[in-house]
């Protein structure tokens, strides 16, 4: 079964500064903000909620296909994932724009001040679903370009193609219509739980609504673990324990990659959790969204230590 990841593709490009911006920063002159922080370097990452949860995928033995638009700096990354083997048959360029980027400076007490170039992801992949065979595709929308957010999900609707919505960071930039259409239909629907109080407050729907417009909804709650609803049915999924904690940033793209490795491989819903609550602690065991690595039998072995046989 072939996985299809739409989402984005960007550069997180991450500055240290070595002081607090508050000593920096006058209050009574905000509304003239004119400052500027002498960083210690610039490390440069690869991310984007596609790239991110192809790549855990891909160390899970999958074969992801990456639908999302990159540009004419693509080719760092671009060899960075050819590496990894995965496929660019769904990555759009976009010569004329940089691949999204992040930049992100944090300070000593972990503030951070982010800017966001969309760049390339202002434009549709569009990728083409109609030559696959709906019965031996997964996909997952994850957030990225909003025009491929909005016909995706129509898309595989229309084909009855198994998918995940995950509106994620871009609840925001729907109308309250626009979600209600987005998700009624879909196979799962996933978020965060604050995520989750942004869906419901902005369709108006009720938690039964959704279940009743979803197979099933999955909620992470970060070090909590997550909550799969289906029906009157609720199974808590428990975290995996993590051998150190560096960074959290990535644990979600992580988790629904092991979650997918689950469906796609027919388990029932609370080992597909588990597996994602898997995936989800090696992210937040190293630095970037992709700098975690592992063999399928070690993980696994991991995964018994933590829930016992799959």
């Amino acid at each position: 079964m072939r996985i299809l990841v739409s989402g984005s593709l960007a550069y997180d490009r991450i500055m240290t500064f070595p002081g607090r911006f508050s000593d920096h920063i006058l209050p009574d002159k905000i509304h003239i903000l004119n400052v500027c922080f002498l960083v210690n370097g610039l490390t440069e990452k690869f991310g984007g909620t596609a790239g991110n949860i192809a790549y855990s995928l891909r160390l899970l033995g999958e074969d992801p296909l990456i639908l999302a638009t990159a540009g004419k700096d693509f080719a760092v990354y671009a060899d960075w994932l050819a590496a990894c083997g995965l496929s660019f048959e769904g990555i759009r360029r976009i010569d004329e724009e940089f691949t999204a980027g992040a930049y992100i400076t944090t300070d000593q007490s972990d503030n951070q001040i982010t800017g966001f170039n969309p760049g390339a992801m202002k434009h549709p992949c569009g990728y083409d679903v109609d030559g696959h065979d709906p019965g031996d595709i997964l996909a997952i929308v994850a957030p990225g370009n909003l025009d491929d957010m909005r016909d995706y999900p129509r898309r595989y609707k229309e084909r009855g193609i198994r998918f995940v919505l995950d509106p994620g960071q871009n609840i925001t930039a729907f109308s309250g219509a626009e979600l209600t259409e987005m998700l009624t239909g879909a196979t799962y629907l996933i978020s965060n739980d604050y995520e989750l109080e942004l869906i419901l407050n902005a369709t108006g729907l009720t938690l039964a609504d959704i279940l009743s417009r979803v197979s099933a909804l999955i909620t992470t709650l970060g070090e909590n673990g997550s909550i799969i609803r289906q029906g009157l049915e609720e199974i808590r999924i428990p975290p995996a324990k993590a051998l150190q904690v560096k960074d959290p940033t990535g644990a979600g793209d992580a988790f629904r990659a092991g979650l997918l490795k689950g469906l796609c491989a027919g388990l029932p819903l609370e080992k597909a959790g588990r597996l994602g609550s898997m995936s989800a602690v090696y992210a937040v065991e190293r630095h970037g969204t992709q700098e975690h690595a592992y063999s399928l039998p070690e993980f696994m072995a991991r995964y018994e230590e933590n829930f016992g046989p799959l």
